[in-house]
């Protein structure tokens, strides 16, 4: 029997499509059952390990032959809880009235609510702000869920392998490591990164400080062409997509989030998990998981000079600094991120809308 059934409908790998993975194994390692959704071909697959799934075309938010397939499925299967995440899977489920399965919608980020998300019978919000904004959108507060993410913490990788990976992309044993990745497109700020590190390169001596960047997508023919303009092709180190960047956190020695907008920051956990400081622009995300100067620093958004200034700042303030920065990003991560109780809070609110409050009355 599945306990839940889960639907997603990006063609993509990024932050939401590894929560929706590492949630998924969680549940099924607490065992409560269940089965996925998703599009053909979906880089997603590589990435469920021994979960039951199924492929739905999902090939847009109109597909009305996906919408009679899902419907389908669930029929078939009768799961107690129907978890959609984003816009087009949501929009796609609708569940028979005559079933009482529970839809529940994920939300990662500020969507139109009206036409996509209004038809299910509770939301999860990832951040407390969101979930203010889906109240304020005219959904329910009693059936709004503020439930976080969780990433997972690993063991570093062998000093030998770290060391290895260093002199693979030629950067000496000794320089300062600054890392970040993420999709290049508006949204995440690259070009403010690279013209910070710019100004902050011009401080120091060249083989000292290098930047790794790992991502990929519409702006990296734009963003590899700034680099070459600003002269920083031999410190700026492109390591393209990486769907398991763990060896990138663990040979860098700061974590920057330069994003322009960010409803959580996934990355932010990922580096907490390895114990890295972290300096972040101040999106909602950001304000809501760094507590300025005590588990990370924030710095202003949409400003080269002002993330330049406090990446100075950082770099002189030296390791020891670092370290505690660190520690208390990966305490915070430990005790409000952690796999147990984020996976704790969604069966929480499964149990609530299935012995308590049951399916809306539309």
């Amino acid at each position: 029997m599945t306990d839940s059934l889960h639907i997603i409908g990006s063609h993509e790998m990024g932050g939401a499509e590894k929560f929706f993975s590492r949630l998924l194994i969680a549940l099924e390692e607490r065992n409560h059952e269940v089965t996925a959704i998703v599009r053909p071909n979906s880089p997603l697959i590589g990435h469920l390990s021994d979960i039951h799934y199924m492929k739905v075309g999902m090939r847009n938010i109109w597909d009305v032959l996906s919408t009679i397939r899902i419907r389908q499925i669930i029929l078939k299967i009768k799961p107690p809880v129907v978890q959609t995440y984003m816009g087009r899977a949501t929009r796609l489920t609708r569940i028979p009235k005559k079933l009482p399965s529970i839809h529940v919608a994920r939300l990662g980020g500020y969507y139109k609510v009206k036409g996509y998300y209004e038809h299910a019978d509770a939301w999860v919000g990832n951040t407390r702000g969101l979930c203010d904004y889906l109240v304020s959108s005219g959904l329910p507060a009693d059936r709004v869920y503020h439930i976080g993410n969780f990433v997972e913490q690993r063991p570093l990788p062998p000093p030998e392998q770290i060391s290895e990976t260093r002199r693979s992309l030629g950067i000496p044993e000794q320089a300062i490591v600054l890392f970040s990745l993420g999709r290049f497109n508006y949204k995440k700020g690259f070009e403010d990164l690279i013209q910070a590190f710019k100004m902050v390169s011009a401080h120091v001596k060249t083989g000292e400080l290098y930047l790794v960047v790992a991502g990929d997508g519409p702006l990296k023919r734009q963003l590899h062409s700034l680099a070459d303009e600003l002269g920083l092709n031999d410190s700026i180190v492109w390591i393209g997509w990486q769907n398991d960047p763990g060896l990138f956190y663990a040979l860098a020695d700061i974590f920057v989030c330069p994003s322009r907008i960010e409803t959580m920051g996934n990355v932010i956990l990922e580096a907490w998990a390895y114990g890295l400081p972290v300096l972040a622009t101040r999106t909602p995300g950001a304000l809501e998981l760094i507590e300025d100067g005590t588990n990370g620093l924030l710095c202003p958004l949409n400003d080269p000079k002002g993330l330049a200034g406090k990446l100075q700042e950082l770099l002189r303030a030296g390791k020891t600094v670092w370290r505690e920065l660190g520690a208390r990003g990966l305490e915070s991560l430990q005790k409000d991120f952690s796999r147990d109780a984020i996976v704790d809070k969604y069966l929480a609110m499964y149990e609530d809308l299935l012995t308590r409050k049951g399916r809306r009355q539309r």
